[in-house]
């Protein structure tokens, strides 16, 4: 909502200045220009990244546009099952733990939590170094290591769709030059046309400047900075995970170990330590058993 409300001021505000300038709109519309431009940014786009980006980028817009970012409800539905997935390594046996981590599609504990299990990624890495602790004899600092080294490539993969549309964001300009060019060849090979014809040729042709200029700081790159930062938001579970498990490796009890991972949550999607606490003992526990 926030993309198309902020389209339309931009959009609005340059075409109601122009047209209070004294502009005229069908003079903008040069479709040939926006073929050049917007042609040429797909392809140039489609040589430079490979089809997974491709389609990432498509599915990073979408999130970009409904603002697809985790909630208050997503970040206490993690620490719940967290919560119950500790309780159950500190009191149930290791074969009935290693039953949960190695079928999570079939485990009580996570299909309690219908929101984690739409995340196979989260799902998993969650699996992955859960099955690590249970296994025993692990130190909290190479586990540590071995999450950050994840977590940094999960990011890199995670960052490529915004890499891609700044990258288009800033080769539009140069393309808007490109149809200007053009246009100024087509417009000098009408020179002995009379002034108005010559005036408009000219005018199309600037109106591929204007386009590529307008397409890479108008549009494009706020939405590459739209999806970063969805994306950013997205990538901060994981270091919800991380604070969480190395906590309780460390010999922290499962509703402190929350605590460290509760801290890492951003101020303005934060719960209470009693929202935890109602979550997790009240209801998240009990769901799950």
């Amino acid at each position: 909502m926030g993309i198309v409300l902020g389209l339309i001021i931009t959009i609005g505000c340059v075409l109601g200045g122009y047209i209070a300038g004294g502009g005229h709109l069908d003079v903008l519309w040069q479709p040939y220009e926006l073929i050049i431009i917007l042609g040429a940014a797909l392809g140039t786009f489609l040589i430079a990244n490979p089809m997974k980006v491709v389609k990432d980028t498509g599915k990073a817009i979408m999130e970009a546009f409904k603002d697809q970012v985790p909630k208050q409800k997503d970040y206490l539905s993690l620490l719940s099952l967290l919560h119950s997935l500790m309780r159950e390594m500190r009191s149930k046996p290791r074969s009935e733990v290693e039953e949960h981590v190695d079928n999570p599609t079939e485990s009580a504990i996570f299909t309690a939590y219908p929101l984690i299990m739409k995340d196979k990624a989260m799902m998993n890495f969650v699996c992955d170094y859960c099955r690590l602790i249970i296994i025993g004899n692990v130190r909290s600092h190479e586990i540590e290591s071995l999450m950050d080294e994840e977590i940094q490539t999960v990011t890199r993969d995670s960052m490529k769709p915004k890499g891609a549309l700044q990258d288009v964001a800033d080769g539009l300009p140069a393309l808007g030059i490109v149809a200007a060019v053009l246009g100024i060849v087509h417009a000098m090979g009408a020179l002995d046309q009379s002034p108005e014809i010559l005036g408009h040729l000219i005018g199309a042709a600037l109106v591929g400047t204007f386009a590529g200029i307008f397409f890479a700081y108008g549009v494009f790159g706020p939405i590459a900075a739209k999806v970063k930062g969805v994306r950013e938001k997205q990538l901060r579970r994981y270091i919800i995970v991380k604070q969480t498990l190395i906590a309780y490796i460390n010999g922290a009890m499962p509703q402190v170990a929350l605590e460290y991972g509760r801290k890492t949550i951003s101020a303005y999607d934060r719960p209470t330590i009693d929202q935890v606490e109602a979550e997790t003992i009240g209801g998240g526990s009990a769901q799950a058993a």
